[in-house]
C-alpha cells in the first residue's frame, strides 16, 4: 500500500441535533474533522496507509481527537502533544434556503502555535509517496505556513507527489495575504484540487459565464481557470469540484481535471445532502487514493467524485465508505435500494 501523509488541524465538532439553530440547542453532538484529517479517513477506509501529523494538547480532549482518528486505521505516531487547547467548531446544519453555518473557537489551538523545527520532515516522510495539505494550515499563522513550507520542501527533496487543497477560508485571512502565502507554497505542489470558488478568492483567476450563487457552472469557464492555474505554477494536474447549489438540501455535483494535455469532466450526481462539510475533502482523499492505484486520470476523476457524492449522505465529517460501496456508485447504481 502506498503511504501518504497529511498535514494539518483536527478540531473538535459541535453541533445541535438534526437541524436545530445554536441559538435554540440545549445539547450539542460530538465529533471531530479538520481537512487534512478527513482526507486520512478516506484514504485509511478505502485500505490505503494513511500518516496524519498536527499537534493537540495533552489533555483528554486531544487524546479523543486521536483515538477518533485510530479508530479508522490511521496512523498516528507523530502526532505531538502540547499547547494550551483543540481548536473546536460550531456546526449549525443548514435546511432548504437557510444554508448551513460554521461558528469557530480556535484561536490559540495548539496546531496554531507549532514553530519551525518541531517536526521531523525528513523521518516523518520516509517511505511515503504522497505528501497532502490544504489552504486552510497555512491560514493559522506565519510560523505554520512556515512549518508548511518545511514540510513541501521535505516532501520534493525526497521526491514525493504534493497535493494542495486551496480550501480558502475568509475567516481565517484576508485574500491578499492568502495569495502571498500560497503562492510560495505552490512552487512545491504537482496537483492542486479546488473547488468553484478557490481559484478566484486566493488568486484572482475567475470563472467566465459563471455564478456560484445562482447555481450556474460554466465547463468552459474553469476549464480557462485550471488551465491557468496549471500553467502558473507549472502543475501536473488541477481538479476543480463543480457545486450547483439549490438549497441547502439538493446540489449538483461534478467535477473536472486537466492533466496538462487533456480536461475531463465527471458524471453529474443529483445529491440530497444529509451533511455536505467534508465533501470536497472526501473528493480529494478519493482522487489520491485512486491515482496512487494506477487509475488513468478519467478513472480517477469518476472515484473520487462518487466518493465525495456518498459522503454527501453521512453525518460527521468523515466518510465512511469502501472501495466496494464506491465502485458500485461509479457503476452505475445510484438507486439507494436496501442491499439484503
Amino acid at each position: 500500500m502506498a503511504r501518504v501523509v497529511t498535514f494539518g488541524e483536527i478540531m473538535l465538532r459541535l453541533s445541535p441535533p438534526g437541524y436545530s439553530r445554536l441559538v435554540q440547542a440545549d445539547s450539542l453532538d460530538v465529533t471531530y474533522g479538520g481537512g487534512e484529517a478527513n482526507v486520512a479517513v478516506s484514504i485509511a477506509n478505502f485500505g490505503g496507509e494513511a500518516v496524519f501529523v498536527t499537534k493537540v494538547p495533552a489533555n483528554p480532549l486531544g487524546q479523543a481527537a486521536v483515538n477518533h482518528l485510530r479508530r479508522y486505521g490511521v496512523d498516528t505516531r507523530y502526532i505531538l502533544r502540547g499547547g494550551e487547547r483543540l481548536g473546536i467548531y460550531f456546526l449549525e446544519i443548514g435546511a432548504s434556503q437557510r444554508p448551513s453555518k460554521v461558528v469557530y473557537d480556535r484561536k490559540g489551538s495548539s496546531i496554531s502555535q507549532v514553530r519551525p523545527g518541531e517536526f521531523a520532515w525528513e523521518e516523518i516522510l520516509q517511505g511515503a509517496r504522497w505528501f497532502h495539505f490544504t489552504g486552510i494550515t497555512p491560514a493559522l499563522g506565519d510560523n505554520v505556513a512556515a512549518v508548511t513550507l518545511e514540510a513541501v520542501q521535505a516532501a520534493k527533496k525526497l521526491g514525493l507527489t504534493v497535493s494542495c487543497d486551496l480550501n480558502y477560508r475568509k475567516n481565517l485571512w484576508p485574500p491578499e495575504k492568502a495569495r502571498a502565502t500560497m503562492t510560495e507554497l505552490m512552487a512545491y505542489v504537482d496537483i492542486a484540487i479546488g473547488n468553484e470558488e478557490d481559484a478566484e478568492k486566493v488568486f484572482g483567476i475567475k470563472a467566465a459565464a459563471s455564478d456560484v450563487t445562482a447555481g450556474q457552472i460554466s465547463e468552459e469557464g474553469y476549464r480557462q481557470v485550471a488551465a491557468e492555474l496549471a500553467r502558473r505554477f507549472n502543475l501536473k494536474m488541477v481538479a476543480i469540484t463543480l457545486r450547483e447549489s439549490f438549497s441547502a438540501f439538493d446540489n449538483g455535483w461534478s467535477a473536472l481535471l486537466y492533466d496538462g494535455k487533456e480536461f475531463y469532466r465527471s458524471r453529474r450526481y443529483q445529491i440530497h445532502i444529509v451533511d455536505r462539510v467534508g465533501g470536497g475533502d472526501a473528493f480529494a482523499g478519493g482522487l489520491i487514493y485512486a491515482l496512487l492505484e494506477g487509475c488513468p486520470p478519467r478513472e480517477a476523476l469518476e472515484f473520487a467524485v462518487a466518493a465525495s457524492c456518498l459522503k454527501h449522505t453521512i453525518p460527521g465529517d468523515f466518510n465512511h465508505v469502501t472501495r466496494e460501496e464506491v465502485e458500485t456508485l461509479m457503476k452505475g447504481d445510484a438507486s439507494g435500494r436496501v442491499q439484503r
